[in-house]
């Protein structure tokens, strides 16, 4: 069951409705909500518009399901769920070859992945399935965001060719998450404080549950040297944390940025607690390690 709604900026109420499908058919009713939308706001499209709306990434329900769950844990999930996401966007790659962001999907996993040097993954297939993910769509943004990160993560750290990959990127889609997130990194690494916040607060905005841009921008403003939002941004950073780690008590990268909000907001005596507890509940992870080291010398 799905309940659309179109409402005014101004709070007004224009249309609503709701349907009840078959997952099935999840395709066709993404097609009947778009014309809806379009009726209702009684605008008429431009001929590529058109296409863009009727334009789909796969057929395949199977495929799709799978990427909405994939995706999730890529935005939400611990550093211990990346193998898991490399497996489902397999899976989805299976059943649907073309379907261009289940490879780009991939991609920042293993590069994620890669990173952290884990045996079995590599730089070399995250940038060949961020490459197949272009090929397939160059339109996709998520496809030259997977890339960009693939090459800056890589032993090159090849961040002038990343960054031709993300303007790509956000010229073809304004509100792509995955875009705005390493652009905010790639920025943080020029010391572009300012374009940093930027796009890591619009990753915020278009994705209120994701809490790396949360936890990242609040570093940026340190580092711009401004107080009050730092404040303000490490507040929202432990909110989101918080709310992960009611689920997930031992999730290493909600735990890093929840110690750190912790250590902005001057609250060291729950700090030094956290920091225990989370090298006790992920000892081995070398990242979390490191990131509580920082957080406990403010």
């Amino acid at each position: 069951r799905i309940t659309a709604q179109l409402i005014d900026a101004g709070g007004g109420h224009i249309w609503a409705e709701r349907y009840d499908r078959d997952f099935n058919d999840i395709f066709a009713l993404q097609d009947e909500i778009s014309q809806a939308i379009v009726k209702a706001l009684q605008v008429k499209l431009l001929p590529e518009e058109k296409k863009a709306i009727e334009k789909r990434d796969t057929s395949n329900a199977e495929a799709y399901e799978l990427f909405l769950l994939a995706r999730q844990f890529e935005r939400t999930g611990s550093e211990r769920m990346k193998p898991l996401i490399v497996r489902l966007c397999k899976k989805i790659v299976a059943l649907d070859p073309g379907f261009a962001r289940g490879w780009a999907l991939m991609s920042t996993a293993e590069a994620e992945i890669s990173q952290r040097g884990i045996p079995g993954y590599s730089y070399e297939n995250a940038k060949a399935a961020a490459e197949e993910a272009v090929a397939l769509n160059p339109q996709l943004a998520e496809g030259h965001a997977a890339l960009a990160e693939a090459v800056g993560r890589g032993p090159e750290m090849d961040f002038a060719t990343g960054e031709v990959l993300i303007d790509t990127a956000l010229k073809l889609d304004p509100s792509c998450y995955d875009a705005h997130l390493y652009a905010g990194y790639l920025r943080l690494g020029q010391k572009r404080y300012e374009d940093s916040a930027r796009h890591f607060e619009i990753a915020c905005d278009l994705d209120p549950d994701s809490y790396r841009p949360a936890g990242m921008v609040t570093q940026v403003y340190e580092a711009m040297g401004d107080t009050a939002k730092v404040l303000s941004s490490a507040r929202r950073s432990l909110e989101r944390c918080e709310k992960l780690l009611r689920v997930e008590p031992d999730h290493g990268g909600a735990l890093g940025f929840f110690v750190t909000a912790l250590a902005d907001l001057g609250e060291a005596d729950r700090a030094r607690i956290w920091a225990k507890r989370a090298i006790l509940f992920d000892p081995d992870n070398m990242r979390l390690h490191y990131n509580v080291a920082c957080a406990l010398a403010k």
